[in-house]
């Protein structure tokens, strides 16, 4: 096994390597999250190689062809076939008896309720590994995944806030680019003054003015939820943007996104989803529901945090039943009225 610089002198602690079988891959979500907590694990193990995968596609053929007991997954939904696990979402997390089957199996999965995953890897190797050159990027992270920036961090965002803004399933050679900049302990302002970085914080910025300005003719608010309609226009950023726009008329937005026909394995033309955001400038983290209930209700794969998650848009009956045929546009209405439905029943009434 070929392991990353070790701490010299660390602190008595257990050994995050117990137990864990020789790691070559590593398989994680592409968001910022994703991207730091794949870092982590390639300063411990620098010979992996990296694969992003988008979390719905976890049991499809391509990807359980690369996932053995030598594969760590981070970030992503659980499987039972890799060597190791870390993740923080609730809605991954495995049962007891999925975890003891992976344990006798020789794998080893570590649940932990953080921020972001990226905080469980750090957490888990900082003691025995030299870290120091991610830390300062570490608060920001868990701020951006768990949906806990404040209004000036939003309209005024630091340099973490405006890479994450530039990571995606829609550019991995890039994304690839700026893990390889983290590994080798590349100042985060060298970083950022990377051409390739300048040119996609100023597109994300350019996208996110285009939104502002298509948000009164493609959003509403229905019972306290802001729904933007952004389909097939390519646009797309995070729930921040949107709270900021409607303030406090809001407890929550949906933000419809991805394209009509479009498939998982071009990620520039992605199939029809849904975010879905609790207004943090208004609740902080005590949203009025827990969002999960909304993202998982018509799709099995959907989850990630109370305050934060999403999932696809379902092909469903006038029953609200997912039937097996190729999603339309009309299911994008029937998809909301089944969330709103379990919205009016499951939120706190107090902020009627």
């Amino acid at each position: 096994m070929v392991l990353g610089r070790m701490m010299t002198a660390a602190p008595a602690a257990a050994d995050p390597l117990s137990g864990v079988p020789n790691i070559e891959r590593i398989v994680a979500d592409c968001d910022l999250d994703g991207l730091m907590a794949t870092a982590v694990l390639k300063m411990v193990y620098p010979k992996a190689s990296v694969y992003f995968a988008h979390p719905a596609r976890m049991r499809e053929p391509e990807i359980e062809s690369i996932i053995n007991i030598n594969t760590a997954i981070c970030d992503l939904p659980f499987h039972p076939n890799c060597g190791l696990w870390l993740d923080h979402h609730l809605t991954n997390k495995p049962t007891s008896e999925e975890k003891r089957e992976h344990s006798l199996k020789g794998g080893k999965s570590i649940w932990e309720p953080l921020d972001s995953a990226a905080r469980v890897a750090y957490e888990l190797f900082r003691t025995k590994f030299d870290l120091s050159a991610l830390g300062e990027m570490m608060d920001m992270v868990d701020k951006i995944d768990s949906g806990r920036l404040t209004p000036d961090e939003f309209l005024d965002p630091d340099a973490t806030t405006k890479l994450s803004r530039t990571i995606g399933l829609d550019d991995t050679e890039y994304v690839l680019k700026v893990l390889d900049w983290l590994v080798a302990c590349t100042p985060l302002e060298e970083i950022m003054m990377e051409p390739e970085v300048i040119a996609r914080v100023n597109a994300a910025e350019e996208s996110n003015r285009m939104i502002i300005e298509l948000l009164p003719s493609k959003g509403k608010i229905i019972d306290r939820i802001g729904i933007a309609r952004l389909e097939d226009t390519g646009l797309g950023t995070n729930g921040f943007l949107f709270t900021a726009y409607w303030g406090d008329d809001v407890d929550a937005v949906c933000v419809v996104k991805g394209y009509l026909g479009g498939d998982l394995d071009d990620s520039n033309r992605p199939p029809y989803s849904v975010s879905f955001y609790n207004n943090s400038f208004l609740h902080g983290t005590n949203g009025v529901m827990d969002l999960t209930r909304l993202a998982t209700k018509l799709d099995a794969t959907g989850g990630g945090h109370a305050n934060a998650c999403g999932c696809r848009i379902m092909a469903i009956d006038d029953s609200q039943e997912v039937v097996k045929r190729p999603v339309t546009k009309d299911d994008i209405d029937r998809n909301i009225a089944a969330w709103l439905e379990e919205w009016r029943h499951g939120r706190s009434p107090l902020k009627d």
